[in-house]
This record gives C-alpha cells, sequence and structure tokens, in this order.
C-alpha cells in the first residue's frame, strides 16, 4: 500500500496538469478549442504533444502502478483523448473535409463547466489505482 501523503500529492500534481491544459485550450466552442490547438500544432506536432502533459504522466503513472488496471483506463482514456484531437485537427484544419453535422456540434456553445469534466473522470481513476 502507498503512504496517503503520496497519494495526495500525486493526485494534485495531476490536478495542476490538468488545469494548465484545460486553461490553454478553454474556449466557448469545441471549434475554437481545436482552433487554440492547431496553433501549436502547426508549427509542430512535437509542440502540442509536449502541450499534453497529462499524457506523460499518465505513461509515468502506470509504470509507476506496475500496470494496475485503473491506470491503464487512465492512460488509455488520454491516449484517445489526445489521439482523437489529432485527427479532428488533421480533419478539420489540414484536409478542410468537415461534415455539415460535424460543423454544427463543433460550433455549439460549450458549458463552462465543460472543459473540468476530465478532472471528475481521472481524479477518482488516480486514487483507485493506489488502493
Amino acid at each position: 500500500m502507498v503512504e496517503t501523503n503520496f497519494i495526495i500529492s500525486f493526485t494534485l500534481l495531476f490536478i495542476v496538469l490538468e488545469i494548465y491544459e484545460v486553461s490553454w485550450q478553454k474556449a466557448p466552442t469545441m471549434m475554437e478549442m481545436l482552433a487554440k490547438m492547431y496553433k501549436y500544432y502547426a508549427n509542430n506536432i512535437f509542440i502540442f504533444l509536449l502541450m499534453q502533459p497529462t499524457f506523460y504522466f499518465g505513461i509515468a503513472f502506470v509504470m509507476l502502478t506496475n500496470y494496475n488496471t485503473y491506470a491503464l483506463i487512465f492512460l488509455f482514456l488520454k491516449t484517445i483523448d489526445v489521439a482523437t484531437k489529432i485527427i479532428l485537427l488533421q480533419q478539420i484544419f489540414v484536409k478542410e473535409e468537415l461534415s455539415t453535422e460535424l460543423s454544427a456540434s463543433l460550433l455549439t456553445p460549450l458549458h463552462k463547466a465543460m472543459p473540468y469534466i476530465s478532472l471528475t473522470i481521472y481524479t477518482p481513476l488516480i486514487i483507485l489505482a493506489f488502493i
């Protein structure tokens, strides 16, 4: 069993990193979020990937917990998240292929709490992986 202080510190580190990600991605619509991301992606994909510190946190987290199931779920979700962003950036800004339905959904205003939903999904996974 891992010491409680370590679990709290590790969880707080994740929260700080996630708030950092939310702060530079936050926008009124998903399209505007993707436009902010594309600025980094257009410069260099490695810069874009460096702007996703919770993905690297997830990799370290999986190794630290000896491939705990909850840690693997965390990393799987973060990988899907980053991959989806890259696919959308490619489709919208590089290939310029956007269906009417996708365009309408990306232009729909987001609730102010929407960017923070990841905190409610990932934080329990971190805690459960250490228990």
